[in-house]
């Protein structure tokens, strides 16, 4: 039997109170979650204090960070942000476009096309990232092929991700069923009008959210460009001014703290639009 919830109010169904009941459960989870992370991340900022904690004859020494290095080379290591997300940028969209041409070329009745796609999807993940960015910087000088550091690693980046991303857009492309294809050519459109707008419409929104995913891991992979030493990002500046003063601990700490914050801030956005897609299936 429905009952009231405050006097004057609509008796509520069993589905509402059940619903309600519901929304203050997760309320409650995510509440828990974070305190714990508090809890979590204030016991991570006292194990880099420089605490000393005595108990009896047991005497605990917690870590401590040089804050005069910090606060001189905080900056510095910053600025290698913007390079950082340029690299990125740059290298989820050459990514998309092959992943993109390797789906298209996977699904091809024409067998030298579908060749060349998995040829290329089987080349790429065989070998491992850091190899493909060496690859670009050092090997392809002596054909006479020079490449700045950038543009060796956003190409390297670029491929790596596009050979596993294919998978996505495969998958996206298939999900269209047959039916809407062949209604697209009842209305007289071409196969190009067909892809344009109704295959690769959805086949994209199907894909967005794992390609997501792969930015983020992509701005973290980045730090791999920094090994060809030309490419001033936040790894390369880190290890610069560690290297040059002997405080590794301290910059490579503030490196992680940069690439925490990025991640955090774009899986954010990203469930923002993984929530706005998931409205739109509804």
């Amino acid at each position: 039997m429905a009952t009231t919830t405050q006097q004057g109010q609509a008796p509520l169904s069993q589905a509402e109170r059940l619903y309600q009941a519901q929304l203050r459960k997760e309320r409650q989870f995510r509440a828990n979650v974070g305190v714990s992370w508090a809890i979590l991340f204030f016991f991570l900022i006292f194990l880099f204090s420089g605490q000393s904690i005595e108990v009896g004859s047991f005497n605990f020494q917690t870590i401590e960070l040089d804050t005069a290095f910090i606060l001189k080379n905080i900056a510095f290591i910053a600025e290698g942000l913007w390079q950082t997300l340029l690299i990125s940028v740059l290298s989820i969209l050459f990514a998309m476009i092959l992943a993109l041409l390797a789906a298209l070329g996977r699904l091809s009745t024409f067998p030298p096309i579908y060749a060349i796609s998995t040829f290329y999807v089987s080349l790429i993940r065989g070998t491992p990232l850091y190899l493909q960015i060496f690859f670009f910087f050092l090997a392809l000088p002596q054909l006479g092929i020079i490449l700045s550091g950038i543009v060796a690693g956003v190409m390297a980046l670029g491929l790596n991700y596009g050979a596993y991303m294919s998978e996505v857009f495969r998958a996206g492309l298939s999900s269209v069923g047959k039916g809407q294809r062949e209604a697209a050519m009842a209305l007289g459109m071409t196969p190009g009008q067909t892809m344009r707008r109704i295959v690769l419409p959805q086949a994209l929104r199907f894909a967005i959210p794992p390609m997501g995913n792969d930015f983020i891991s992509m701005t973290k992979d980045s730090a791999l460009v920094s090994a060809t030493g030309f490419v001033h990002e936040l790894m390369w500046r880190a290890t610069k001014v560690g290297r040059a003063q002997f405080n590794n601990l301290e910059a490579l700490i503030m490196a992680a703290m940069f690439y925490w914050t990025l991640t955090l801030i774009l899986t954010y956005f990203q469930g923002k639009l993984e929530a706005r897609l998931a409205r739109g299936d509804r």
